[in-house]
């Protein structure tokens, strides 16, 4: 351990003398890179010093035989500091403080299943704001029930991925929808994907790669909304990937959102790609996050949620709803690096 935090504690100076280095201060991009890095290492470089502290004052006890009864409480608080240290030290995604682009799509069950979207929206865009985070609208796609069959938004702020990751995959719900006269409980599906916003210079089109489309915006029922042609689509042809915007009257600023988007999907899929060539890696992960995976499941009947991860469930799903989801959070991420922890230690 004493390696452990004599490395740490030398990393955490060169960080701090790169900071203001005026190469380092000059080029923007380095210069915040370097106080990223000095944020992530300011917790575990004062647990470190911490840690030296108590391990001092256990050698001072175990050679002073007046102060041997603080032994067995000096030995449990290094121990417990050992825990967190190592804790602290489990290398992060590096994409957990990108914004992210959240798709929500309507799954199994129809309108209710729409509806059911629209419930999800609004759950984690009062999650975001709870937080702190902006949200930008980017993409609705609704049906005439008043639910989404696609929902696309953005949500902006410092580490609003590692938040919003443990959203994806697909939410079950289990209610009585409204146009139920029997009474009977039925199972709707939804799916979420979370992606890290890329920004231009991590994912370059090439305007070759692109297919680009413009055609008429339409409203619910198929009707044209607009008698010009701003609505934009985009296919990505070596990935067949199609990205449609047709929100803003401008084809412009629909063109600009389909590629923030594409971008994002790309920068995933290249993600999914090299952690799938890194077995280790992978088995980090609390699931995979695929859409096709069930992460949650919603009782209305019983007031209860349910995330399958962590076999936490908790009977508050109406506070849940109104985006009270830290616990959940907390929950998953604390899974992950006591995973991590487990296979740095194996």
């Amino acid at each position: 351990m004493e390696g452990l935090v004599a490395e740490l504690m030398r990393s955490y100076q060169e960080t701090q003398e790169r900071m203001s280095d005026p190469t380092v201060y000059n080029d923007r991009r380095e210069a915040a890179e370097t106080g990223r890095r000095l944020k992530e290492l300011e917790g575990p470089y004062k647990l470190a010093q911490e840690w030296r502290g108590v391990r001092s004052d256990l050698d001072a006890a175990q050679a002073d035989g007046d102060l041997r009864e603080l032994v067995p409480e000096l030995e449990e608080r290094l121990a417990a500091l050992e825990e967190e240290l190592k804790l602290a030290l489990v290398e992060s995604d590096p994409a957990d403080r990108k914004d992210v682009i959240v798709e929500i799509r309507q799954g199994v069950g129809g309108d209710e299943a729409a509806l059911w979207a629209a419930n999800l929206f609004r759950m984690l865009t009062r999650y975001a704001e709870r937080r702190g985070f902006t949200v930008e609208q980017l993409e609705t796609s609704g049906n005439e029930s008043g639910g989404f069959k696609e929902v696309v938004f953005a949500v902006k702020g410092d580490g609003a991925y590692s938040i919003f990751k443990w959203e994806a995959g697909t939410h079950r719900v289990q209610r009585v929808p409204e146009t139920e006269s029997q009474g009977r409980i039925h199972t709707s599906t939804a799916t979420v994907a979370v992606m890290p916003e890329a920004e231009e210079v991590e994912v370059e089109l090439d305007p070759n790669d692109l297919k680009i489309d413009v055609y008429r915006s339409t409203g619910p029922g198929g009707q044209s909304v607009n008698t010009t042609d701003s609505a934009v689509r985009v296919t990505h042809v070596p990935t067949g990937i199609v990205v449609a915007m047709q929100d803003e009257k401008s084809q412009l600023q629909n063109k600009t959102k389909a590629l923030r988007v594409l971008r994002a999907r790309l920068f995933e899929l290249e993600r999914e790609r090299q952690q799938a060539e890194q077995a280790e890696a992978r088995r980090l992960q609390i699931g995979s996050g695929r859409r096709a995976e069930k992460v949650r499941t919603y009782n209305f009947p019983e007031n209860r949620l349910t995330d399958h991860r962590v076999h936490l469930t908790v009977h508050r799903l109406d506070k849940i709803l109104a985006g009270e989801l830290d616990e959940f959070t907390e929950a998953l991420a604390a899974e992950e690096r006591r995973r991590a922890l487990e296979t740095a230690s194996a």
